[in-house]
């Protein structure tokens, strides 16, 4: 039986995250950021302001905000001085009169220094320097790094970013890009995020780039002068469907030196684009951006609306093209869809996993059963003893999470049909388009699809260490 026990209630200071509580902040509801920043990337350094719009869920007398080393000039609140005390990684700010429940108020926080990322179990995440430039990954407590805020995933607003910087410099942030002006030796750019979007998937990119427009067509939810309808499979197994589409706008930023690297091994994104929303409906933003910085990184990252690759992931062979793969299906698995809490983080991971393993076999590659068999193997080697339904902060990420998470998803579209499968995918992405979602809740819907229950099925695959046989091995 997947368990049901409520995460703890948040107090003033904390989020009730059962992973990480103390990250985020209770009390309050953020509807909208508008941060300015102004960037000089030589000495890393950022002067800049943040205006928080919230709304109170209780009275409050006191309001806390995620926020890292920097030196606060001023804070108000509704445009008045507030007082304010920075203590470790939290800035308490009390206003001069308390905030009365359901009352929507502001906070502007002006301040300034070197931005420098958080510490945490996963290594530095956040804002960081390049050998020229700076780049964003904040995945999953980063945001802090760069602007006050509350740091849950559970707490998405919209968001207007304006970063000023050296001209030489390309800047891409997540969002659409609504304004661009240089004057004698900067430039501002200003973009706008909408979507309700959590705070560790926000990011800014400092570069020098080149600007590249990407080929390929997109499914947008609307007509539209100029559509035209193509029939398309969803699989290999399961049919046709009919479908619209539709210009998406798909741009990378990328250095000069890569770029011919780069055309071959993102030469399939706009193939890659169409097939993930014939799976999964229509891509849920309106822009999508790649970035590839000139030095090497660990691992990609992704972002709303963005992924960022590392110089390392990119050799004109196409070797990375599964991680090409698994960051653009995080724009709707994590992204669009963003875990309510730290326990359900399989519904990203093993998501993008197993989207990679659909887009091996669409483009030539091994088939899924093929992936799967071998992963399986894999898995069953190493020690049982991570419940993916709950894994714990220690093994948020490790790699039985996104391995085994998507060995459940193969095991329950072998356990439910193609049919069912598929058409809970895209009920899945569409019911919850830029919500949060749950375990429980993807547990119900599959009910719902299979018409009958898995409580069995989730029990063996995400609930017990042991890991069950694979269907069809």
């Amino acid at each position: 039986m997947i368990s049901k026990a409520p995460a703890p209630a948040p107090g003033a200071d904390t989020s009730g995250d059962p992973y990480l509580p103390a990250h985020g902040n209770g009390g309050y509801r953020v509807r909208h950021y508008d941060l300015n920043l102004d960037y000089k990337v030589a000495p890393n350094r950022l002067s800049a302001s943040a205006v928080i719009t919230a709304e109170a869920t209780q009275a409050l007398s006191r309001v806390s905000l995620d926020f890292g080393e920097f030196r606060i000039n001023r804070v108000l609140v509704d445009g008045k001085p507030a007082k304010y005390l920075k203590r470790g990684a939290k800035l308490h700010v009390r206003p001069a009169r308390s905030i009365a429940a359901g009352a929507a108020f502001l906070v502007e926080v002006h301040y300034v220094g070197n931005p420098r990322p958080v510490r945490s179990r996963w290594g530095d995440v956040g804002w960081d320097e390049l050998t020229d430039g700076a780049l964003v990954a904040s995945q999953p407590v980063g945001a802090p790094s760069w602007f006050p805020c509350n740091d849950h995933p559970a707490d998405k607003a919209a968001y207007r970013v304006t970063v000023t910087t050296a001209s030489p410099y390309l800047v891409a942030v997540t969002g659409t890009l609504v304004e661009r002006s240089t004057s004698a030796s900067t430039t501002k750019w200003v973009f706008d995020r909408p979507e309700p979007t959590a705070t560790y998937l926000m990011s800014v990119q400092i570069g020098r780039y080149d600007d590249v427009e990407l080929s390929g067509r997109g499914w947008f939810p609307h007509t539209g002068v100029g559509l035209r309808r193509l029939s398309l499979g969803i699989g290999r197994a399961s049919g046709q469907v009919e479908s619209i589409f539709e210009t998406v706008t798909q741009r990378a930023a990328v250095p000069s030196r890569l770029r011919r690297a780069f055309d071959r091994d993102f030469g399939r994104q706009g193939r890659m684009m169409e097939f993930l929303q014939r799976l999964f409906g229509p891509y849920p933003f309106a822009e999508y951006v790649i970035v590839v910085t000139d030095d090497d990184l660990d691992d990609p990252i992704e972002a709303q609306g963005m992924a960022i690759f590392g110089a390392n992931h990119v050799d004109g062979r196409r070797t990375y093209e599964r991680l090409v793969v698994h960051e653009l299906a995080h724009q709707w698995f994590g992204n669009s869809l963003t875990v309510a809490d730290w326990r359900h983080i399989w519904l990203n991971e093993g998501f993008a996993t197993y989207a990679e393993w659909l887009w091996s076999e669409e483009s030539g590659g091994q088939s899924a059963q093929a992936l799967a068999r071998g992963w399986h193997t894999r898995v069953k080697a190493k020690p049982a003893d991570v419940r993916i339904a709950d894994p714990g902060v220690a093994r948020m990420f490790d790699e039985r999470v996104y391995k085994r998470g998507a060995l459940t998803l193969h095991a329950l579209r072998a356990e439910i049909g193609d049919p069912a499968f598929f058409a809970l995918l895209k009920a899945w992405t569409g019911d919850h388009r830029h919500g949060l979602v749950t375990t429980e809740g993807f547990v119900a819907m599959a009910e719902a699809y299979a018409a009958r229950s898995l409580d069995a099925f989730f029990t063996r695959w995400l609930e017990t260490p042991a890991l069950p046989p694979l269907p069809g091995a």
